[in-house]
């Protein structure tokens, strides 16, 4: 098994890049899912939440109040402390799944290329209960990825910036990156590049 560290900036084209990897072949696991799966109704790190920042934390349904922690959590003079409280409750939990997704990737092929794409790579690396044999970032331009997000998501150019500045910048990330992956190229000679990497990765597995 060899594994994988796979990032980026927000619009950069990482997601571009996951989905090839998993159409060669490699294992990816997704930690937006995962992010997803450690707070859905029923499970311990909704009621962790809950417990810690109270009922409002939750909508009437049951749910994680998104819109809530958005304004109180992620904003406000006391955010940072509050994000920590708020990742020490989901980060464990991610990684614990993470890591059983990767012993199942494992038991279905000891030689399997398992992919951990990990958007916020640069800020966990330190804290993750894991190390990888290679990182990959995926990186474009901040104009170019503004843009992006203004025409596909239809955010403002304001908040397309805000998103930006909440993340590692690209010199952040091409510090623990050995690889690193430039999407404003054409897309055919950008998924050659993925193709080579993969097959670098198969031949050391």
């Amino acid at each position: 098994m060899i594994r994988i560290g796979l990032t980026g900036g927000i619009a950069a084209g990482k997601s571009t890049v996951s989905t090839r990897l998993r159409e060669l072949g490699a294992a990816l696991i997704d930690y937006d899912e995962l992010a997803r799966r450690v707070v859905e109704p029923g499970g311990v790190g909704l009621r962790r939440i809950a417990e810690c920042f109270g009922p409002d934390a939750l909508t009437d349904q049951g749910r994680l109040n998104r819109r809530w922690i958005a304004e109180h959590v992620f904003a406000g003079p006391d955010s940072e402390r509050m994000r920590r409280k708020l990742d020490d409750i989901e980060h464990p939990l991610i990684y614990d799944l993470a890591l059983s997704r990767e012993r199942q990737a494992v038991a279905d092929n000891p030689d399997a290329v398992v992919v951990h794409d990990v958007p916020l790579l640069a800020e966990v690396l330190d804290a993750m209960p894991m190390r990888f044999d290679h990182i990959v970032t995926v990186e474009a331009p901040e104009q170019v990825r503004v843009d992006r997000m203004v025409s596909t998501r239809g955010m403002t150019r304001d908040d397309a910036l805000a998103r930006i500045r909440h993340q590692s910048s690209p010199e952040q990330r091409r510090v623990i990156a050995d690889a690193v992956i430039d999407s404003t190229q054409p897309m055919g000679r950008m998924l050659e590049a993925v193709d080579a990497l993969y097959e670098q990765w198969l031949a050391e597995s």
